[in-house]
């Protein structure tokens, strides 16, 4: 059967797709400038004319243009961040280390395409700053970032996973800002650097260890007087004073 032959599977199903609906085109062709150009570089008027819609349809379903930049990070969001990030990050890697070690194998493959565009979400924070909306709506799906990294970071079962993801995004971010100078190992320079940050964040030798006066006779626990040195010497205890 050649693609799109509807005779062969049904007159039920289409020859052609009907035209994506005008929200959908504003949206796509949001988000194709958007994030190569930036926001202050691209009008409203560049969005209508190529996305073929009436002004008044656009305003219809984005009242502003600051609305059309928030559906366009909540896209990248989607598409970047969970559908390509971390989707792959979770199919290259056997378990959660290498879960979060795979966040640079996907790097790199990226870092290499002709179409490798940075991080929106930083690029959006430094045009527009901390403290517009949109600078703060970058700011949240950065976090959402970081909430993914931390959450690997718990089900490997690494300690203080807080500091992990941050130290991690550092990573991460900064491998982004080197493959836009045009360093291409950039993802293999920061994967050298993880590994050492995953074995600063594993569990220490006696973090599971009970405290010493567990391994003490029950006795300890019904009279606290003999856990006080008599003179004799009991499990966990340390050697006797010597006689005066």
């Amino acid at each position: 059967m050649a693609p799109g032959d509807a005779t062969a599977v049904g007159s039920t199903v289409p020859a052609v797709r009907p035209p994506a609906q005008a929200r959908e085109r504003i949206l796509e062709t949001a988000y194709e400038l958007f994030s190569r150009r930036g926001i202050r570089a691209v009008g409203v008027d560049e969005v209508i004319a190529r996305s073929r819609v009436a002004k008044a349809t656009l305003y219809r379903n984005f009242p502003s243009k600051d609305t059309l930049v928030l559906a366009f990070l909540e896209r990248r969001e989607e598409r970047w961040t969970r559908g390509y990030v971390e989707a792959g990050a979770r199919r290259l890697g056997a378990d959660p280390e290498e879960r979060l070690l795979a966040v640079f194998d996907v790097f790199d493959e990226w870092f290499r395409r002709p179409d490798f565009d940075a991080c929106t979400f930083i690029n959006v924070l430094l045009e527009m700053g901390w403290e517009h909306p949109l600078g703060k709506a970058s700011i949240v799906h950065l976090e959402n970032i970081r909430a993914i990294v931390r959450s690997l970071a718990e089900e490997a079962g690494l300690r203080d996973t807080e500091n992990f993801a941050r130290s991690w995004h550092i990573l991460m971010k900064g491998a982004i800002i080197s493959a836009a100078e045009g360093d291409t190992e950039a993802a293999r320079r920061a994967q050298d650097m993880a590994r050492t940050l995953i074995e600063r964040h594993r569990p220490a030798a006696g973090d599971d260890v009970p405290a010493a006066c567990d391994d003490v006779p029950a006795a300890c626990d019904d009279d606290p007087a003999a856990c006080e040195d008599d003179g004799t010497a009991h499990p966990g205890a340390g050697p006797p004073p010597p006689a005066r």
